[in-house]
């Protein structure tokens, strides 16, 4: 079934007898967000078995044997599936079709495009949820930090709403961080909702928006490692999170793969390079020359693969080695 945002919380608080749901897109983060809003509806105790699309690749019934075994200890199972793509296509059908499976599974899909046989699978089936995972944009970034906020007991004046999403990024797990802040600041729950101030953002905020990204983007896509080096020691020194850097980063580098796709079909670069703001244009053009489609390919799964890393608990130095790797990828021709 494909799911609008409504029915895919609803769901995912009551999981019931939904078997699969399927985060397709390039907004990875909020894929993840989802996730976790599942596992804190199973409960802190809830054993997680976490696997990789890979894994399901040489062994497609894997998948519905986790999905159908109890517990080692005896309480609520979920399962989690990083990196899904089209090869777990086979996993996914003997999941839906599978006669038992009372464990509901998450399948993280950023590379599978909603037209492909996975989606189409999952949206044909009752027992599966498909959604599709985008940054939202404008007013739609707002609203998502209000909704965000209201969850956490947070009231948010929509001008607030807007520089919050602004600093982020439009990042829901950016800010679903700094809004828990807030809402541990100011002792808010949706019981007891408090106003979240301009002066409590002041005070506490991140602000990522003071923190320039764009110049350590632009040297990894330039295949110039030794310009970036020098841009992550100023990040670092300014306290910067290197979740956004990787994720900013990756964004970058689909918008490249996309815009390389079009100028294998025929389009002109530099016709293509008028959809970009005018100050990557020179940038994008000469990405566009250099970066192969299938180091791309490489680079965004490398990126990913580090956030993940980092989100376990790996050390920050995790995703300077993946950006500088990257770099260095990108200085090839």
């Amino acid at each position: 079934m494909k799911a609008s945002l409504a029915q895919l919380r609803a769901a995912l608080d009551k999981p019931g007898a939904t078997r699969l749901f399927l985060l397709h897109g390039p907004d990875e983060a909020s894929a993840r967000e989802f996730a976790r809003q599942l596992a804190r509806a199973m409960g802190a105790d809830a054993e997680r078995v976490d696997l990789e699309g890979a894994q399901l690749k040489g062994d497609p019934g894997l998948l519905a044997g986790e999905a159908a075994a109890l517990s080692l200890f005896g309480g609520a199972r979920f399962i989690r599936v990083n990196a899904v793509g089209e090869e777990s296509l086979e996993a996914i059908e003997l999941l839906l079709n599978a006669p038992v499976a009372g464990n509901p599974v998450v399948a993280i899909a950023p590379g599978v495009k909603s037209t492909g046989k996975l989606v189409k699978a999952a949206q044909a089936h009752p027992r599966a949820l498909a959604f599709a995972c985008y940054l939202p944009e404008g007013a739609a970034a707002d609203r998502v930090a209000i909704e965000i906020g209201q969850s956490l007991g947070l009231r948010i004046d929509p001008r607030l709403a807007g520089r919050l999403a602004a600093a982020a990024g439009a990042d829901r797990a950016v800010l679903s961080r700094e809004l828990e802040k807030f809402a541990l600041f100011l002792d808010a729950s949706p019981d007891q909702p408090q106003a979240l101030s301009e002066a409590v953002v002041d005070q506490l905020g991140a602000d990522l928006g003071e923190v320039e990204l764009g110049d350590a983007i632009e040297a990894a896509v330039a295949g110039a490692p030794d310009r970036l080096g020098a841009e992550l020691a100023r990040l670092e020194q300014a306290g910067t999170s290197p979740i956004p850097l990787l994720r900013a980063l990756v964004r970058r580098l689909i918008t490249l793969a996309e815009l390389r796709a079009e100028v294998a079909a025929g389009a002109r670069a530099e016709a293509l390079a008028e959809r970009v703001f005018f100050k990557e244009r020179a940038a994008t053009l000469a990405a566009l020359r250099h970066w192969a489609p299938e180091r791309l390919a490489a680079a965004i799964d490398h990126l990913r693969a580090a956030e993940r890393r980092l989100m376990a608990g790996g050390p920050d130095v995790t995703a300077a080695a993946a950006c500088i790797a990257v770099a260095r990828q990108g200085r090839r021709r």
